[in-house]
């Protein structure tokens, strides 16, 4: 029978998303293989960076070197808050100008066309371009226009893509969740209130939709801000520990696979 494809689903999460950094170390780390990533949002940009071929250990240091200075432009508010320039050429930086299909396993990364409303994944084509789009939060980035067509956040239409990373043709699914309701959060910026409000709507869905993971995992990251990246060796380290604890439930579903 061979190994099972083991395909990952990353979601969207804001600054909560470098838990995706920590569960692919711990991954990495036990010696289970990662043959393809779907990712939405913050799950698309790690995802990226991770094909790029960059080392674990230069992300690990990259990330928590992250100031939110670096990436957010900001603009006069018509379409979004911030126009995205800045982040875009970090990442065509990152990801050495690269293809999607140039990338060293099968990246999906998932957006959402503005104008129809439907789910488009991402395959090929420019990297920066892709996961500019998943990144565009409503209200918060502008959405990327791009052949013709305008993309806002991948997380808008599937927080955590377990469907896309199932079309990728993953035999099994882990699937990473970052984007729990934070209770009683802070509310003091038009940021926090599209960013809960977002997480609000999500959480409706994802419970009635999402559960079709062979392994789903939820770094207990909720109490970090969505959007304040200062925490981040935390929020890696979290992501990191809570997988250890999913270890033996993903060895038992390989197991089951090879029957």
């Amino acid at each position: 029978m061979g190994h099972p494809k083991i395909g990952l689903a990353l979601g969207s999460g804001g600054a909560r998303g470098f838990a995706h950094l920590g569960v692919i170390m711990a991954l990495k780390d036990a010696g289970i293989p990662i043959h393809l990533i779907a990712g939405s949002s913050m799950g698309a940009l790690v995802a990226s960076f991770y094909g790029a071929g960059i080392d674990l250990e230069r992300l690990y240091k990259l990330s928590t070197a992250f100031k939110r200075k670096y990436f957010l432009d900001f603009t006069v508010p018509k379409m979004g808050l911030i126009s995205g320039k800045k982040v875009k050429e970090f990442i065509k930086v990152f990801t050495h100008g690269k293809n999607i299909e140039e990338l060293s396993i099968p990246i999906g990364i998932v957006a959402t066309d503005l104008l129809t409303g439907e789910k488009v994944v991402f395959q090929k084509g420019p990297v920066a371009e892709a996961v500019r789009a998943s990144i565009s939060i409503p209200g918060i980035f502008v959405p990327e226009k791009y052949k013709g067509r305008i993309f806002v956040d991948g997380g808008v239409t599937s927080r955590v893509p377990v469907s896309v990373a199932k079309e990728m043709g993953a035999d099994m699914v882990i699937a990473v969740d970052v984007s729990m309701v934070k209770r009683n959060a802070e509310i003091t910026s038009i940021y926090d209130v599209i960013m809960q409000s977002i997480d609000i709507m999500q959480t409706e869905i994802i419970n009635s939709r999402e559960m079709t993971a062979d392994v789903m995992i939820r770094p207990p990251v909720e109490n970090y801000s969505s959007r304040a990246f200062t925490n981040i060796e935390e929020i890696i380290n979290i992501g990191l520990e809570e997988t250890k604890k999913h270890l033996k439930e993903i060895e038992t579903v390989i197991e089951q696979w090879k029957g």
